[in-house]
């Protein structure tokens, strides 16, 4: 397995741990009013496991595998920890009969077992899963780039309060994010991977939504996975583009990489999953729980994502580890090295 492990030169920690742990409670108190009005979003309570084989569960890239275990007094059924909340939430918009124009939001938990342990991953996952209920005129780019420009602000948003909160911490973040689609970033950066061409935008712009991740680019590869029944990236855009998904991303000075806070989109209609599942190979999904459901024309359009609690306090509390948010298991070696490097490891 390769080191990603980074460990910035002369990197002094601004909060100790114990105020480490408060200002995080004020940043996702905060956050998460904010969001919740920004919006018209309700709060609402998420499961930490779904049954196996309905399809609710996120495929993620498709390769990642969940964590399962047998239910008793289900005869034995299997069911699986949840990897995100993509499925289960557009479900709950149309059971709790959301409108158009409003929308939930979970406190997801979510344990990924099969992640590589890192500065920004752990094999836990918390962020807020949200859903908002759309109309079929605004299954569209521009309308995308809106909701998008509303969380950053929600991001802005926080980042000026804790700073307020905290006169030891600085603003990073650029007033703007900047869009710009994957295809482009190809043709600007052809002899880069995706990675490094998300660095070198980062570095440019400050915050950036790269649009259209999960379709083949002009080099037959996309940008990044993408599972074919959460995120819509096969419908086409102008300027012969595809995609109405993508991720905010932003420059980590610290770590000196792109920083990834959410990765969201517009939902898929039934005429674009059915696409996208034959695109993937994976039809045979057509006979699932929720793809029936979807496909019947049983759930509303949406846009939704999920934005990382952990990622944003690091990002605020200039902090070099997850680790250093959240409680987690690392490997021996890493522990050692992090220590010796000033990162106090919870």
């Amino acid at each position: 397995m390769k080191d990603t492990l980074l460990l910035p030169a002369d990197y002094r920690e601004i909060l100790g741990p114990r105020e480490t742990e408060r200002a995080i409670l004020r940043i996702k108190d905060y956050f998460q009013t904010n969001l919740a009005f920004e919006l018209n979003l309700v709060r609402v309570t998420a499961p930490l496991f779904v049954e196996s084989g309905t399809g609710v569960n996120d495929d993620l890239n498709g390769i990642e595998r969940p964590v399962s275990f047998p239910v008793k007094h289900l005869a034995d059924r299997r069911a699986e920890i949840v990897q995100s909340l993509a499925k289960w939430k557009r479900m709950a918009l149309a059971d709790l009969g959301f409108e158009p124009g409003e929308g939930l939001y979970a406190d997801m938990n979510a344990i990924r077992p099969d992640e590589n342990p890192d500065n920004t991953h752990s094999l836990y996952v918390d962020q807020w899963d949200w859903e908002l209920s759309i109309l079929p005129e605004q299954r569209n780019r521009e309308f995308l780039e809106k909701v998008v420009r509303r969380i950053y602000d929600v991001i802005r948003r926080t980042e000026k309060y804790i700073c307020h909160e905290y006169e030891e911490l600085s603003h990073c973040l650029p007033e703007e994010i900047t869009f710009i689609h994957s295809q482009e970033l190809l043709d600007r950066y052809p002899g880069l991977s995706p990675r490094e061409r998300e660095l070198e935008a980062c570095r440019e712009y400050g915050a950036v939504f790269v649009v259209g991740i999960g379709a083949p680019l002009s080099d037959g590869k996309p940008h990044d996975g993408r599972a074919p029944d959460y995120d819509d990236w096969i419908s086409e855009i102008p300027e012969g583009l595809q995609g109405l998904n993508g991720d905010i991303l932003v420059y980590n000075k610290v770590l000196d990489m792109p920083f990834e806070l959410s990765s969201m989109g517009i939902r898929v209609s039934p005429e674009s999953l059915e696409k996208q599942l034959a695109a993937a190979g994976a039809e045979n999904r057509k006979k699932l729980y929720f793809h029936r459901r979807l496909l019947g024309g049983e759930l509303p359009l949406s846009i939704g994502g999920g934005i990382g609690q952990s990622r944003l306090c690091m990002l605020y509390l200039q902090k070099a580890h997850i680790g250093e948010i959240q409680s987690g298991l690392w490997p021996e070696d890493h522990l050692q090295r992090c220590r010796e490097a000033g990162i106090h490891l919870l």
